[in-house]
């Protein structure tokens, strides 16, 4: 209920002017050669306003905790300005008889004394009270679209939550299946791919608990995830990463290097034969392109299409244009924007530096 700062400021400004104004209808030309007037009727006059307008603006704030919805604001000034009427009326009418009833400084009453001042202080305090209205109006406006901001940004972070937590299921089916392909093959083969793919996992966890990621902890991870694939494949498959170093603090989406090579070794053939050739590359506009040669399988291998679908669902809660698709008969191509480490692209996606050693990673025996 306390009046805040605008309010004092507006009735520090009036309540002087309306009171001088008062004496005057009362007293005439006296005012300007009576002293006593300015000792005694003005302060007092001055006290009464600042009584009267005390109680206003209670009213009014006691309003806005009733009526608090923005919906309710035609409600809420009609109730205001009929208080502000009854009030204000109410003053002047005890005040008028008072000097009356008591003669203050030989004070008569006369009829047409209190309707000027009814309206001049009714029309100045309904417009301060405008200006308050406004001013509150609009704090609750700012207070809303705060809260709609903060709701919209919940819900970028669930869902980016729920991109994320598809990933680790996503990289274990496919690694299941070609772990599943080596045991039939090779049993020595694939328990030093079940040991390096633990190590990878466990990188993996730890990276995927950050929603954007930096691309030289990205290219780190994909060099040391190829050795995996490689130990897998041999020269059936070939990485060539040419990226200046000048985009190593640029981010993009955690592990989305890691998903579209193993969407590409999971989708075309890899053979000694026909290699499977992977190339990163960055592009004019800070743009970063995993480019493959196209020889899709005969048989396609089982998928629960989350891979490339999950990176740009990433894009687009991050509001980042730019993301492409490119296929022709020869290559496939995806081109993914990199992204400014500024901190305001960090404030709902937070990345925390990685200090990859690559022995972990590196197989030891070829």
């Amino acid at each position: 209920m306390k009046p805040i700062r605008s309010e004092w400021i507006t009735v520090f400004a009036l309540i002087p002017v309306i009171s001088v104004l008062l004496n005057h209808l009362l007293y005439g030309d006296r005012l300007w050669t009576d002293p006593e007037i300015w000792y005694y009727s003005v302060p007092a006059m001055m006290v009464v306003g600042l009584i009267s307008w005390y109680l206003c603006v209670a009213v009014m704030h006691w309003l806005r905790v009733r009526y608090p919805d923005m919906r309710q604001t035609v409600l809420r000034l009609v109730l205001l300005a009929l208080s502000y009427i009854l009030l204000t009326s109410l003053t002047f009418v005890a005040m008028f008889y008072s000097y009356d009833r008591f003669n203050i400084l030989g004070y008569n009453f006369s009829p047409s004394h209190i309707r000027v001042p009814i309206f001049i202080s009714v029309s100045m305090t309904l417009i301060a009270s405008a200006f308050w209205e406004a001013e509150y109006v609009l704090a609750r406006w700012k207070e809303s679209m705060a809260e709609k901001e903060m709701i919209q940004q919940q819900s970028v972070f669930q869902e980016f939550e729920t991109l994320k937590n598809q990933v680790n299921p996503h990289f274990l089916f496919n690694c299941f299946n070609t772990l599943s392909s080596l045991i039939s093959e090779d049993a020595k083969q694939a328990d030093f791919f079940l040991n390096e793919l633990s190590k990878v996992y466990r990188y993996l966890l730890r990276n995927n608990e950050d929603g954007l990621s930096s691309l030289d902890n990205e290219l780190k991870f994909i060099r040391s995830y190829f050795e995996l694939l490689k130990h897998r494949y041999g020269d059936a498959v070939q990485l060539q990463i040419e990226v200046d170093k000048k985009y190593a603090a640029y981010l993009l989406p955690s592990l989305s290097l890691q998903l579209l090579v193993e969407n590409a070794v999971k989708h075309n053939i890899v053979s000694k034969q026909q290699p499977l050739v992977i190339d990163i590359f960055a592009m004019a506009g800070n743009k970063l392109a995993v480019n493959n040669n196209l020889q899709l399988k005969l048989i396609k291998a089982p998928s629960n299409k989350v891979g490339i679908r999950n990176i740009q669902e990433k894009y687009q809660l991050l509001k980042q244009e730019g993301f492409q698709v490119l296929e022709d008969a020869r290559n496939f191509t995806v081109v993914l924007p990199l992204i400014w480490a500024h901190p305001n692209n960090r404030s709902v996606l937070v990345e925390r530096p990685i200090n990859l050693d690559p022995s972990i990673l590196t197989p030891k025996n070829k």
